[in-house]
């Protein structure tokens, strides 16, 4: 009786699978990744960077960005200056560095409050009909209001500050995502694990949280990185029109509104401040194009 071989040598002796093929290396599928989708990659990049300058702004500023210098205002960008001084002499370039800290703040924290509550306000309304009709209401009439008058509505009955901000563009922004989650949350009512759940006698909470959150988590996402975007140019907008940010504290809204008056004959103030802010809008926006490409089921690409 003949003994079965391969490649020459005996079965039992012969090479497994996962010896003649390693695993494929993590490395490589996020390199995949990226080339599959190189708006995340771009938006991933841009967006890193802007925070580390955001965390690192005390050791790559110049000089103190509130720190007055009469003597020195007005100043072109030189080596000493790099985006010259305002008319008060402040570094703009440190001005710039600090004001980035804000923008990324009130951006972070608006989707992230603004997806939490408008997450709840959906998953319930979606799924309790009798709370509906009278929550999808309010949010109607809040939706009615253009976000930003909204904001400044709000802003003209609280003090200037960063809290009071993110507050005010927060409200403006949940009707939006509650209004996402609900549509959600009511065609996936009628799937059939669904009904099953309901038929079996499971618990509404429990079925929200088991059926009906974790797939509502992917449309979310894309939505929290548009509202991110939304929200730094609505801080920007209403620290322009001075309803926001204080001006002691740096923002780049702030900061182009102190030199529009010398708009003329010295751009530099507004320039840079501008290009930072559209530069991270643009970079978020990347970000939140690639997700929701990558997430969709019908154009997604499995790696």
């Amino acid at each position: 009786m003949s003994t079965t071989t391969l490649n020459g040598l005996p079965v039992s002796e012969a090479p497994t699978l996962p010896d003649v093929l390693p695993p494929r290396k993590k490395r490589g599928r996020i390199g995949m990744f990226c080339y599959r989708h190189p708006t995340i990659a771009a938006g991933g990049v841009l967006v890193a960077i802007v925070v580390l300058i955001a965390i690192f702004a005390p050791f790559l500023a110049t000089v103190d960005p509130t720190a007055l210098a009469p003597a020195r205002r007005t100043r072109p960008p030189s080596a000493q200056y790099w985006f010259g001084t305002d008319m008060l002499g402040r570094d703009v370039y440190s001005r710039v560095l600090y004001g980035s800290r804000v923008s990324l703040v009130v951006g972070f924290s608006v989707a992230l409050l603004s997806s939490v509550i408008g997450m709840t306000i959906g998953l319930t309304s979606g799924f309790v009909r009798l709370l509906d009709t009278i929550v999808m209401r309010i949010m109607d009439g809040l939706m009615s209001i253009p976000p930003i008058l909204l904001a400044i509505a709000l802003m003209a009955l609280t003090r200037a500050s960063v809290q009071n901000v993110i507050i005010a563009i927060t409200v403006a922004q949940v009707p939006s995502v509650s209004r996402l989650v609900r549509g959600v949350v009511l065609s996936l009512r009628e799937q059939p694990y669904v009904e099953a759940a309901i038929a079996s006698g499971t618990r509404v909470p429990k079925i929200i949280w088991k059926h009906i959150l974790p797939n509502t988590l992917a449309p979310i996402t894309v939505q929290a990185t548009f509202i991110c975007a939304s929200a730094m140019i609505a801080e920007a907008t209403l620290s322009f029109i001075g309803a926001g940010t204080p001006p002691i504290i740096p923002s780049w809204g702030n900061i182009m509104a102190e030199g529009r008056a010398l708009w003329q004959v010295k751009p530099y103030i507004v320039f840079f401040p501008a290009v930072f802010l559209s530069i991270t809008v643009l970079a978020v926006n990347l970000l939140g194009d690639g997700l929701r490409d990558a997430l969709d089921p019908r154009l997604a690409k499995r790696i």
